[in-house]
């Protein structure tokens, strides 16, 4: 949520700062860098986004399939846990990519 909070304030604050200084010489580098905050700001909250409603889809998907399983044959369950797990490091390898990316915001 921090993440969609400082891109909106970097769209509504920066944008307008950066059309107007622009024009001139020396500043137009930093509409350059504005736009790259932008853009790095806005990666990052699609590869969030992106990675924990894939997550989200799979747990739902391989949990329901698992606990209709367990129901059948219980000593299933520890098994299926383990893939319930493996779907589960899908939002955290997206949480450390949008980590990554935010390293690279100046």
């Amino acid at each position: 949520m921090r993440l969609l909070r400082l891109m909106g304030v970097l769209v509504v604050v920066a944008l307008p700062a950066a059309g107007a200084l622009g024009a001139e010489g020396e500043d137009a580098d930093l509409s350059g860098a504005v736009a790259e905050t932008i853009a790095l700001a806005a990666s990052v909250a699609f590869v969030t986004a992106v990675s924990i409603v894939g997550a989200a889809y799979a747990v739902g998907k391989i949990g329901a399939a698992a606990l209709g399983a367990a129901a059948e044959k219980p000593e299933l369950l520890a098994r299926s846990l383990l893939f319930v797990a493996l779907a589960e490091g899908l939002a955290v390898l997206g949480f450390v990519v949008a980590m990554m990316l935010v390293t690279k915001i100046p």
